[in-house]
């Protein structure tokens, strides 16, 4: 993330966060957006969907569309995602 852009970057994830907390209640379970403490230009975001559905629809929200429009460009490397499958938790594991 280009630290010139933090606060554009700052602004555009809590705004996103905050329409998919109020419109994708039942699909997405979890999105967090994580700051490295020892570098702040530097992000991670953790979501969960109920099902393949859900992850669908949120990916292809013109929310979605709107929120990489201003992020990507601000970032220094290309945005990468990795799939997990969870192994244990202290909360409760989505049916």
């Amino acid at each position: 993330m280009r630290r010139e852009g933090l606060p554009k970057a700052l602004a555009a994830i809590r705004e996103f966060v905050e329409y998919v907390r109020a419109n994708e209640r039942d699909g997405t379970l979890r999105y967090e957006s994580w700051q490295e403490t020892d570098d702040a230009t530097k992000f991670v975001h953790l979501f969960t969907f109920r099902d393949a559905e859900a992850e669908r629809i949120h990916s292809s929200s013109a929310a979605v569309e709107r929120f990489t429009q201003v992020l990507y460009p601000l970032c220094l490397e290309p945005v990468t995602f990795t799939d997990f499958s969870i192994v244990a938790s202290t909360e409760a594991k989505p049916s």
